[in-house]
Parts: structure tokens; C-alpha cells; sequence
């Protein structure tokens, strides 16, 4: 009733899975991940319970294969299970149970798990495997064109109810305010069409984790990091007003008072919400003094 890819890249320290089921919630109980650690993604009659016990055993050391033997050794309904497991260093393993319903399979790959069962054929799987070796971009990119190769091909049997993506990077946690390594949590619970509506969720995230990593650079004082983060963003989302709002007050913390004043002026043109805030916002000190500044958080319309 699932299909699920769990995934790892070393290079950028990152660990992530993505799911889709015709289930309530999937993202509740398939998906487990932990920065350094690796991924695991527990199905069909799941054992949720076998996710932190699985990550545990990774962090001991021990590889996926073995870690997998070990959460089923005294299980009796182990044919019944199937379970994806990804180490932090790229080595992975995935076991079907013979009572999973077909079609039922796995494909384990350099850094990466695909597993399902109850699919419309291999072709998910396959697809799915395929989609994610030649996607270009991060792992939480990768993983949910995965899920998208998937559904293109059949995906569960039964149909689509709900999806999640989750992605940890090692030294998140020291990037943000935050202090999590979890840096992508989406769920997507009910939904007719999940995986779309978890693509939509996702663009919505990558805008808000270029700020969450630019507010780092600011409790920082490196204020030239964050204007390079959000420009990055801006080139991805040229019109996310937030983006543009924050580098503006960043831009004006570096003298950067030209560029600050054409950012600032967008930001307003895109919601005007922005002039009222940058009237109270202690960043913009650099640019009272500026008559276009005045104009901008006072006056100005679209």
C-alpha cells in the first residue's frame, strides 16, 4: 500500500526520505531519519517502532542489512513487513517479506533504498529508482522526484491519500535559531492528489529555508553570507516578497544602500505589508535619512 525511497548524500550530509500511500498520515509512521545517522522507511504491515530502533542500531554502526535482520529477528510476521534502510555513508539495503502484496519489490542503489508494495508493477519502482539517479539538485529534490516518477507509473494499486518528504543535513542544527538538523518536514495527511499538493508544499519551503539559513548569518553579523543565501533564492523565486524584503534589510546593514532601496521598492510592490514593517525595522537605519526611503514606507503605491 506504500511506495518509499530512503536516501543518503554523503557529500552534503544529508539523510531523507520520501513516501506515498493510500493511508491516513503516512508521514506518521513509514519515515525516519536522523543527520549522521541515516534513513529508514518501515511498511506494509509497518512496525513504526522499527524506525528508531533500526537508526539506533546504524548509529552503533552496524550496516542496513544487518540492522534490518536484527529489528526482525524474533518478529513471527516478518513476511509481512518491508522495510528500507540508508547509512549516512551511502550504504543501503531494503528486505520484502514474502506475504507483502504484489507487486511487491525493492531496488537498492549507490546511496539510496526504493521499495513499495501493493503497486501497479515493477515499472513504480523502477521509475522511481531511475528518477532519483538522474534528477540534478539536493536530496530533498531528488527524493521527490521519485515519488513523482512513481505515481507517474501506477503508483499504490489502490490508489493516493497521503505523502511526506523528511531530509536531515549534519550541522543544520548550528545554521539557524532553530537548532535542528531537520531542515525539509512535509506531510501531506488527506489529499487527492498528495504528491502534487507535497511539490507545491515544497517550493513553499525551500523560500522559508533560505530565510531560516539567512537569520543564522544575522544573529552572526555576516551579513555578506545572507545577502549571498537569499539572492541564491531569488533566482529560484524572483517574486517571493519575503526573499526580497529580507535581503533589502540585509543589503542596508552591509551600505549597500541603492540595492537595499531597489529590493525594498519590489518587496512593497508585491505585498505592501512590507511598508508599514519597514517603518518599525531597525535595519533600515542606514536609509531614514534617504528621501525615497521616506516615500517607500510612507507613500508609496502600486
Amino acid at each position: 500500500m506504500t511506495y518509499s525511497l530512503v536516501a543518503a548524500d554523503p557529500e552534503a550530509g544529508e539523510v531523507g526520505v520520501a513516501v506515498q500511500s493510500k493511508y491516513f498520515a503516512v508521514g506518521a509512521v513509514v519515515p525516519w531519519a536522523e543527520a549522521g545517522v541515516g534513513a529508514v522507511a518501515t511498511q506494509a504491515s509497518g512496525v513504526a517502532a522499527y524506525g528508531p530502533r533500526i537508526l539506533a542500531l546504524l548509529g552503533q554502526g552496524m550496516e542496513p542489512d544487518a540492522a534490518i535482520a536484527a529489528a526482525l529477528a524474533d518478529d513471527v510476521e516478518r513476511e509481512t513487513r518491508q522495510i528500507g534502510v540508508v547509512a549516512a555513508n551511502g550504504v543501503a539495503g531494503s528486505v520484502t517479506g514474502d506475504r507483502c502484496g504484489a507487486w511487491a519489490g525493492s531496488l537498492v542503489g549507490e546511496g539510496y533504498a526504493a521499495q513499495g508494495n501493493l503497486l501497479a508493477g515493477e515499472a513504480v519502482v523502477a521509475d522511481m529508482a531511475r528518477a532519483f539517479e538522474t534528477t540534478q539538485g539536493s536530496l530533498g529534490e531528488r527524493l521527490l522526484a521519485g515519488l513523482e516518477a512513481a505515481q507517474a507509473a501506477g503508483g499504490d494499486r489502490r490508489g493516493q491519500q497521503s505523502a511526506a518528504l523528511i531530509v536531515e543535513r549534519a550541522g543544520a542544527a548550528g545554521e539557524s535559531r532553530d537548532g535542528l538538523d531537520r531542515v525539509v518536514d512535509l506531510r501531506v495527511d488527506d489529499h487527492a492528489e498528495p504528491v502534487v499538493e507535497l511539490r507545491r508544499l515544497h517550493a513553499i519551503q525551500q523560500r522559508w529555508d533560505a530565510l531560516r539559513q539567512a537569520s543564522g548569518s544575522y544573529a552572526a553579523g555576516d551579513y555578506e553570507r545572507g545577502i549571498g543565501i537569499l539572492e541564491r533564492a531569488l533566482e529560484r523565486f524572483p517574486d517571493e516578497p519575503a526573499l526580497l524584503y529580507d535581503l533589502a534589510c540585509f543589503e542596508s546593514l552591509e551600505g549597500e544602500r541603492d540595492r537595499a532601496l531597489g529590493h525594498l521598492r519590489r518587496a512593497i510592490e508585491l505585498d505592501p505589508g512590507y511598508r508599514s514593517a519597514a517603518r518599525a525595522d531597525d535595519d533600515f537605519a542606514t536609509l531614514r535619512d534617504l528621501p525615497e526611503f521616506r516615500r517607500l514606507a510612507e507613500t508609496y503605491t502600486t
